[in-house]
């Protein structure tokens, strides 16, 4: 008996604070940033059947919220290189305009940033659950073969 009447409170207490969350309009909004980050092993600034994927890159982005606060994310490439940030937070509180950079890349034959301008700036407009994705950072290798 003494379970039933805590289980009955539990319930109680559980349902008051999830009705409090609903009525005081509190929205979650939830966004997700990715991209891929390539070897353009013959410098050709596309991505060819030559080309390859970085696994272990490391890619950096920063955001700046619409209640003025920044966020700075940290995110390294997986086996297919590709890196995500997601964050979950109130609707008053998401993602304005971000700014990614790759900041490295730990293959031993693909270190150097193949593009002159390496950040790319953009405008988060996208609603709850969607994600934006941005353009390939490329690498080109220290040495670019005889085949390129």
């Amino acid at each position: 008996m003494e379970l039933k009447k805590m289980m009955m409170k539990f319930v109680i207490v559980y349902v008051y604070i999830w009705m409090v969350f609903l009525c005081c309009g509190v929205k979650g909004w939830t966004g997700e940033i990715h991209g891929r980050v390539v070897c353009d092993v013959c410098g050709d600034s596309t991505i060819g059947p030559e080309d390859h994927v970085l696994e272990g890159a490391e890619v950096a982005i920063l955001c700046i919220t619409k209640s003025g606060e920044v966020l700075n994310y940290q995110a390294f490439t997986n086996s297919k290189g590709i890196y995500t940030v997601a964050e979950t937070m109130p609707e008053s509180e998401r993602w304005d305009v971000c700014l990614a950079r790759p900041i490295s890349s730990y293959h031993n034959e693909c270190t150097h940033h193949g593009d002159a301008n390496v950040g790319v700036k953009f405008t988060y407009k996208l609603p709850s659950g969607y994600s934006h994705t941005i353009r390939p950072f490329l690498y080109h290798p220290t040495n670019v073969p005889m085949y390129c």
